[in-house]
């Protein structure tokens, strides 16, 4: 089987899954990145300085691209919007696999537009017959394209899937918190935008040194909001617990997701997946994550291997981490099953295998293969928006009142 990815580029996200089918295909397999990383992407430590074998670029090679997109056996195509690179398969009826985040990461309402539904019609739904496959790269994604009626009965769980570390669980338990007493020790990293919502973080802080509770924070990263989240800093009296470290590269961010007791994902609808809530867990950490946050659903069942709160609810965010960090047993209890989740279902491995499961049986009906269960390439159920923050508020009454 020959297989072909198309992706605007290589990212360290996409890597440990891309070196997993190389390893299953060997030379049937190419990805074809179609332009050039952003700078903001490079400067954060995601630029590659050697690329990876099996990478061509578009830009550089055009026709060697186009002939590897138009006769594989199967072309996987996310992260670019652009449908030209497909159009001849599309023509051809050939098996194409789609890996997308959400339409409407600002608002399933954006689906009234008339002018948006005639392009969401153009680009999926007259294909709900063809071999054309959806990957739902976030828990929401199914919902919004059921919206426009593509892909029925052909939309699988997906999502991004980062280097998968292996650990001696209880090892890596063991060593987590802060300094020589090794006190609870937060996490927050990302991008200081809007979105993101770093002030979240600060205000999580506030509310726990109000308690009289003792834990250091560190906050990774940087962007426009760097100096208002400085600012809050000194406003709320944090100079003793919270500490940015400004951009760290991939590799130091998991040295220090292992030394961390929890990590604090604050991201709100506009997060498509969250790979930091793969690695979050990977590295053992209790997650607390925004409901509306892609990754969320699939991820997290909610008091097991993490937590998730209502989305803008504060005090939910608030009262969740105040419980962690009152108490070790549960912090421990909670990253060691999040570790589990990671090494045992959600990681490239796994996905790869499964992945290329369903496309050896799409001629006997992809859904007849993995039909039941969960993880990648399982059927992709159809979660509601509102059903889910209902369910969210309702587990989180169950968890605080135990």
């Amino acid at each position: 089987m020959k297989v072909t990815f198309v992706s605007n580029y290589i990212n360290h996200h996409q890597i440990p899954f891309c070196n997993a089918m190389k390893e299953h295909l060997g030379e049937g397999f190419v990805f074809v990145q179609t332009q050039p990383m952003e700078q903001e992407r490079v400067q954060m430590g995601w630029h590659e300085e050697i690329r990876p074998a099996f990478v061509k670029c578009f830009y550089e090679e055009e026709e060697l691209c186009q002939q590897l997109i138009d006769e594989s056996d199967v072309v996987l195509f996310g992260g670019t919007d652009d449908e030209s690179y497909i159009q001849n398969r599309l023509r051809q009826g050939k098996v194409i696999v789609r890996i997308s985040e959400r339409l409407y990461k600002t608002g399933q309402w954006k689906a009234v537009s008339p002018r948006g539904l005639i392009k969401k019609y153009k680009d999926h739904t007259r294909y709900c017959n063809a071999q054309v496959y959806l990957l739902c790269a976030g828990g929401y994604v199914a919902s919004d394209f059921h919206i426009v009626r593509a892909y029925p009965g052909k939309m699988f769980r997906w999502g991004y899937f980062p280097e998968m570390r292996e650990h001696d669980a209880d090892r890596l338990i063991a060593d987590k918190g802060y300094g020589e007493e090794k006190i609870p020790y937060l996490l927050w990293a990302g991008r200081m935008i809007d979105w993101k919502h770093p002030e979240l973080a600060l205000e999580t802080a506030y509310h726990l040194k109000k308690q009289g509770l003792k834990f250091h924070m560190d906050v990774v990263g940087g962007g426009l909001l760097l100096t208002q989240m400085e600012q809050l800093r000194e406003a709320y009296g944090l100079q003793e617990q919270v500490f940015f470290l400004g951009f760290k590269s991939p590799e130091e961010v998991r040295n220090l997701m292992e030394k961390a007791n929890i990590h604090l994902f604050t991201s709100d609808r506009q997060e498509g997946w969250g790979a930091v809530a793969n690695e979050a867990m990977n590295s053992g950490c209790a997650l607390v994550a925004d409901h509306m946050i892609g990754a969320a659903p699939y991820l997290v069942e909610n008091g097991a291997n993490g937590f998730l709160y209502e989305s803008g609810n504060k005090q939910m965010l608030f009262a969740l981490t105040e419980w962690l960090v009152k108490q070790k047993d549960l912090r421990e209890e909670t990253g060691r099953k999040a570790y589990e989740t990671i090494a045992g279902t959600w990681n490239a491995k796994v996905a790869a295998e499964r992945l290329l499961t369903v496309l050896e049986g799409i001629s006997d009906g992809p859904t007849a293969v993995l039909a039941t269960g969960k993880g990648p390439m399982t059927p992709a159920p159809l979660i509601s928006e509102g059903g889910m923050r209902r369910k969210v508020v309702r587990e989180v009454a169950q968890i605080l009142g135990k």
